[in-house]
């Protein structure tokens, strides 16, 4: 590309924030003119915004340091200087949707880290090897929003990236029942150890509202658009439990499934193996180039050794058996706040570029 499309990120300061600060840094495709937050950073720089609250390991990028912060609540005067959004803002749900769709209005497509539209029947939530095709709804709704160029797109729960993608590449064996019971990390929380000294040493079972997420989100994400809207699939039937756990990143799902057709173990590994995305196919800047990786060795994978497989956006899974009450059972890794968060974020906002959906305004 000639020249980078302009992104705004709003809640910029928050740890999704920072995360989308850190992967945009020297992107191929895109360029971080404007961030915007809540009244009490604005007017700051964002390098003061997020004194003694960056999250990352990495340090701020130089590009973003002197950026200064503007009041994410003024779309028309932060829409007016960049091309797209992404945004990753702390409210009430009712507040972001009515803020998103502010911005959509604007001309301005948003890519959206929340949840508070996943179930807007117009709004595809994408996870780009899984159902790209969804993103085809959003002329249904441009037509709702009355707009040409603006739409919203979500991504899904961080939690489901863990295990989703391994059943996705099964799904001509017809999966009938999925147990999955998530480990997840505390930047998810949007945590590090210092925020959160309760969680050292220690095990939380309940994480509020992520099982609800975690049914039923992937039938969403398996749906079909019906009369300019996404319909969630039937099945498989989907039982969770998400728990809480001392790590920083990386969320570790353990999975059994049934299915209407059982295939054999090596029928499985091969569809994971050989399986590819449409962001694969496309060879977008963040995609993975294995989107699934198997461990044969019986520890693996581990979430402090495997979380940043292929950057971070790759899902790895291990342990794969026959099981005595379901058809298999096995292990599955993704990292939380890249592929479950920012960068699959960002990953979607290169499928609507190369599809067409973003443009240069």
């Amino acid at each position: 590309m000639s020249e980078k499309l302009k992104v705004g990120i709003v809640g910029g300061t928050g740890m999704v924030g920072q995360r989308f600060v850190e992967l945009l840094d020297q992107h191929p495709w895109f360029k971080v003119t404007a961030i915007a937050a809540s009244s009490s950073s604005a007017g700051k720089t964002y390098e003061e915004s997020v004194q003694g609250r960056w999250k990352l390991a990495t340090p701020i990028p130089e590009g973003v340091k002197q950026i200064v912060v503007q009041d994410a609540s003024k779309v028309e005067e932060v829409a007016s200087e960049v091309d797209f959004i992404f945004c990753a803002v702390d409210m009430k749900k009712n507040e972001i949707q009515a803020l998103e769709e502010a911005y959509a209005k604007t001309g301005t497509p948003v890519i959206s880290n929340n949840s508070a539209h996943r179930w807007t029947p117009d709004i595809p939530m994408v996870i780009p090897e899984v159902n790209p095709g969804h993103i085809e709804v959003i002329a249904a709704q441009r037509k709702r929003l009355r707009t040409s160029t603006g739409f919203i797109a979500v991504k899904p729960n961080c939690s489901i990236q863990s295990y989703v993608p391994a059943l996705h590449a099964l799904l001509d064996f017809k999966p009938t029942q999925v147990v999955a019971s998530t480990y997840q990390a505390i930047s998810g929380a949007g945590k590090n150890f210092t925020d959160w000294p309760d969680m050292l040493d220690n095990v939380i079972p309940y994480i509020g509202g992520e099982e609800e997420k975690s049914e039923q989100e992937p039938l969403r994400i398996w749906g079909s658009i019906e009369n300019n809207a996404i319909v969630k699939a039937s099945s498989p039937l989907i039982t969770t439990q998400c728990i809480r756990v001392p790590v920083t990143d990386g969320h570790l799902a353990t999975v059994f499934a049934s299915f209407e057709k059982k295939p054999s173990k090596e029928e499985i590994l091969a569809r994971w193996l050989q399986f590819k995305g449409r962001p694969q196919e496309l060879e977008l800047p963040s995609a993975p180039k294995q989107f699934i990786t198997y461990f044969e060795e019986e520890n693996r994978p581990q979430t402090k050794l495997d979380r940043d497989i292929e950057r971070g956006m790759g899902v790895s899974v291990g342990r794969l058996r026959e099981d005595s009450i379901y058809d298999y059972k096995f292990v599955g890794l993704s990292h939380n706040t890249l592929r479950g968060a920012a960068g699959g974020a960002v990953l979607i906002a290169e499928l609507l570029k190369a599809e067409g959906y973003i443009q240069a305004k």
